[in-house]
């Protein structure tokens, strides 16, 4: 089963910028799609960012113009810039081989990484 790992979570104030990373454990990120999800304290888990094999992009609309994600091959990486960012960012954030939380069923979630926005 595809397994991932996230990192570059941290405590940052309001309008500062973080970039997160996804990297898998024992496979080659170029094959597949690769999407960030996030979930907030209390709240249900929601997608934020997609990437396709081909470098399509999408975004949710709460993250449109603020967010960027990448494809980082040589490394086999993705990666999620966030710029400006806001509290109500604040949540733990997960990437899985799919785009929609519908596809992303049966996925074996990594541990995350934490984002904080708060002055």
């Amino acid at each position: 089963q595809l397994q991932f790992v996230e990192s570059g979570g941290d405590l940052v104030q309001p309008g500062g910028s973080l970039r997160l990373s996804c990297a898998p454990s024992r496979f080659t990120l170029e094959a597949y799609p690769i999407g960030w999800f996030r979930q907030a304290p209390g709240k249900g888990r929601e997608a934020v960012s997609c990437i396709s094999t081909g470098g399509a992009t999408i975004y949710s609309d709460a993250v449109k113009g603020r967010f960027t994600i990448s494809r980082d091959n040589a490394n086999n990486t993705v990666h999620l810039q966030m710029n400006s960012l806001k509290p109500e960012d604040t949540a733990t954030y997960y990437c899985a081989a799919a785009c929609t939380i519908l596809a992303a069923q049966g996925t074996n979630w990594g541990p995350g990484t934490q984002v904080t926005v708060s002055a």
